[in-house]
C-alpha cells in the first residue's frame, strides 16, 4: 500500500487532551481520532492493528472449540429486570426508549442476552459444553472516560460465555479459555501475568484477569519474587501475623493532639512510627455503619470490605454521621468506648499492642490503647491492600508489587444468571439442572493500547510484529528512476512473500519519511537511496533496537524473513516468562 492512498494524518507535537503514552502515540500516529468524549473513529492504520488482534482471537477462540456469533447491541429492559442488573449496572447502563415507550440500553456486556438465547434453544445435557463468542462494539457510560482506548465509553470487546452440565466440566471450560488467552496475548506480544481477581459487577465465584504489564498501568499487581502466585491488588491476600506482641500492657492515657488528625499529623506530634497509630474508619454499607481498624501505615481494600460485609459497595460515613456517632470531628474516632456500631478490624492490629488512636472527643487521642483490654473488636479479616515485602499468602517468597494494564478477564459465574433467568437443562435422568455458566471478555481496542504502552520510545511506537499495521516500511529517498525501480521490485517481491508493506511515495524530505516511519512503528525499515544502491544495497533497519544492516537488494527477503523469525522467538519468549 501506498502512503498516498492511505489516509495517515501524522502529528508533529503531543496533542493537548493524550494523558497516556498510548493515547499521545495512537492520536500523533494517524490511528484513531476523537468524536466525543470516549468514543473515537478507527482510522485505515488503527483498524489494520484491531483486525489482527480481532483475528488472532478468533483463530485462538475457534481452537479451543468456541463457536462465534453475533448479538444484538441493543437488550431490551425486561433481560436485564431478571437479573436484577436494570437498577444494580448504575449509570454506566445507558438506557433509552422506542418508540413505543419500551426500555432499552446499550449492550455493556451480553451474560442477559446469551443466557435468554441459550434457555430458548438448548434442551438437554447431551448438547453440552457450548461456549459462544462474539466479537462486537459495547458501550458503557463511564463518568470519566480518559486515556483514549484504555477507558473509552465506546469499545470492541471479544466477549464468550460457556455452558456446562456440572461443576467439573464448567471447570473444564474455564481452563480452555485461560488456556486459548495466554495464547492470545502470547501471540500479540505482549508480557503479561494472569492473576486473581474480584468479580465484580459481573459476579461469580472465580475470576482471573491478564494484566499486561506497563508502568503507566492503572491497576497494580501483586505477586510473589519465587513462587507462583500473582493476584490483583483488590483480591490480594495478606496473611495475619505469624507472632503477637509480647510487649507489657500500659496504662491507657488521653493525650491532647490539638488541630492534629491525619496519620501524618498525629505520628510527627506524637513522635511515634505509623505503625503505631491505629486508624478508626466509619463506612456506610447499605443502611448500615461499620467501624474498621486498620494500622497507620496499611491501607483499607473497599473491594475486602464490601465482599466481607455481602454488599456491593462501600463509602466513607458523610462528617456529620462520623460526628453523630463519636461525638467528635472528622480525625478524631475511635474504638474505646464507641457504640451502636460493629467493629471490624484488619488481622495485623491483633499483633499490636500500646498503640495511638483517636478519643472521641475533639483534639484528643488515647496512648497505649490495647484491644483486649481496652475496647472490643467484633471480627477480625484481611482488610488492607497488599504491599511489598509481605509474605507470600500461597507457596514462598515475598510479595512484590507492579503497574498492570488489564486487557483481559475470565470469570466462572456457577449458577448467577441460569438462576435468575431459569435457563435449566435435562440431565441423564431427565431432571432440571441450572447451566454453569462462565464468561470470559478481552478488550481488543485496549490491547493495541496496552501493546504501544510496553512497546515505544521517544520516537514513536514500536509494534510486535503479529499485530503491526503494516510488518515493512519503504523509505526512497531518491525521486531517480532507479530508486524508484528498486522501490517497485521490492515492494512486488516482499508482498509476494507475505509481508505487509508500506510504501510512502510521497516527495518530502527524507527527515520527514524518517520521523513518520519510527512514529508509525513498523517492525522494519528499508531505506533506498541512489548512493547505496550505486554501491549494490539498501538499507535495513530493525525499529525495535535500531539496528542498521546493508543488504543487497536480492538479499531483503531471506533477510526479513530470519529478522522476523528472531522477533517472533523473542517475543514469544518475553511472553511466557511472564505469564
Amino acid at each position: 500500500m501506498k502512503t498516498t492512498q492511505l489516509l495517515i494524518p501524522t502529528l508533529r507535537e503531543d496533542p493537548g487532551e493524550a494523558e497516556t503514552v498510548s493515547h499521545r502515540l495512537m492520536l500523533r500516529a494517524g490511528l484513531i481520532r476523537k468524536t466525543a468524549a470516549g468514543i473515537y473513529t478507527y482510522l485505515p492504520l488503527g483498524l489494520r492493528v484491531i483486525r489482527k488482534i480481532e483475528q488472532i482471537i478468533r483463530e485462538e477462540m475457534n481452537r479451543a472449540g468456541a463457536q462465534e456469533l453475533l448479538m444484538p447491541i441493543a437488550s431490551p429492559a425486561e433481560l436485564w429486570k431478571e437479573t436484577g442488573r436494570w437498577e444494580y449496572y448504575g449509570k454506566e447502563l445507558l438506557r433509552f426508549k422506542d418508540r413505543h415507550e419500551r426500555d432499552f440500553c446499550l449492550g455493556p456486556t451480553h451474560e442477559e442476552v446469551i443466557t435468554d438465547l441459550f434457555r430458548r434453544e438448548v434442551r438437554s445435557y447431551r448438547q453440552l459444553p457450548l461456549n459462544f463468542y462474539q466479537i462486537q462494539t459495547k458501550f458503557r457510560d463511564e463518568i470519566r472516560p480518559r486515556f483514549g482506548l484504555m477507558r473509552g465509553r465506546e469499545f470492541i470487546m471479544k466477549d464468550a460465555y460457556s455452558f456446562d452440565a456440572d461443576d467439573a466440566g464448567a471447570k473444564i471450560s474455564y481452563q480452555k479459555m485461560y488456556d486459548a488467552y495466554t495464547r492470545i496475548f502470547t501471540r500479540c506480544g505482549l508480557t503479561f501475568r494472569a492473576v486473581e481477581a474480584d468479580t465484580g459487577l459481573i459476579g461469580g465465584d472465580v475470576s482471573h484477569e491478564f494484566m499486561v504489564l506497563a508502568e503507566t498501568g492503572e491497576a497494580t499487581v501483586v505477586y510473589s519474587d519465587q513462587g507462583s502466585y500473582a493476584a490483583n491488588l483488590e483480591r490480594a491476600e495478606v496473611l495475619p501475623p505469624s507472632e503477637l506482641s509480647d510487649v507489657p500492657l500500659r496504662p491507657l492515657t488521653p493525650v491532647a493532639t490539638p488541630q492534629r488528625r491525619t496519620v501524618e499529623e498525629v505520628t510527627a506530634f506524637l513522635t511515634i512510627s505509623p505503625r503505631q497509630l491505629v486508624k478508626t474508619l466509619l463506612y456506610r454499607a447499605d443502611k448500615d455503619t461499620v467501624a474498621v481498624l486498620i494500622r497507620g501505615d496499611h491501607d483499607l481494600n473497599e473491594v475486602k470490605l464490601a465482599r466481607l460485609l455481602r454488599v456491593t459497595e462501600v463509602q466513607l460515613a458523610d462528617p456529620d454521621t462520623v460526628s453523630r456517632l463519636t461525638d467528635a470531628p472528622v480525625g478524631f474516632a475511635g474504638p474505646i468506648g464507641l457504640r451502636g456500631v460493629r467493629i471490624l478490624a484488619d488481622h495485623a492490629i491483633k499483633g499490636l499492642r500500646n498503640v495511638v488512636v483517636g478519643a472521641n472527643l475533639a483534639d484528643t487521642h488515647y496512648v497505649d490503647a490495647n484491644w483486649d483490654r481496652d475496647f472490643t473488636v467484633d471480627q477480625f479479616a484481611d482488610l488492607r491492600n497488599a504491599q511489598a515485602g509481605d509474605t507470600s499468602p500461597r507457596g514462598p517468597g515475598l510479595l512484590t508489587l507492579a503497574k498492570g494494564i488489564e486487557v483481559g478477564q475470565v470469570f466462572l459465574l456457577g449458577t448467577k444468571y441460569s438462576k435468575s433467568m431459569n435457563a435449566t437443562i435435562l440431565d441423564d435422568q431427565g431432571k432440571e439442572r441450572l447451566a454453569i455458566m462462565g464468561c470470559y471478555g478481552i478488550g481488543v481496542g485496549r490491547t493495541a493500547a496496552a501493546a504501544i504502552e510496553q512497546n515505544h520510545d521517544d520516537k514513536g511506537i514500536i509494534w510486535p510484529f503479529p499485530i503491526a499495521p503494516f510488518h515493512v516500511h519503504l523509505l526512497p529517498v531518491s525521486q531517480s528512476a532507479e530508486t524508484a525501480d528498486a522501490t517497485e521490485r521490492l515492494y512486488a517481491d516482499l508482498s509476494a512473500e507475505g509481508f505487509e508493506v508500506l510504501w510512502d511515495d510521497r516527495t518530502d524530505r527524507a527527515g520527514v519519511k524518517f520521523n513518520d516511519a519510527d512514529l508509525i512503528g513498523a517492525p522494519f525499515q528499508i531505506v533506498i537511496g541512489d548512493k547505496g544502491l550505486a554501491d549494490g544495497v539498501v538499507e535495513i533497519k530493525v525499529r525495535r533496537s535500531g539496528v542498521k544492516s546493508r543488504v543487497a537488494p536480492s538479499d531483503v527477503v531471506a533477510h526479513l524473513r530470519r529478522l522476523s523469525g528472531e522477533a517472533d522467538l523473542a517475543l514469544r519468549l518475553d511472553s511466557t516468562s511472564c505469564a
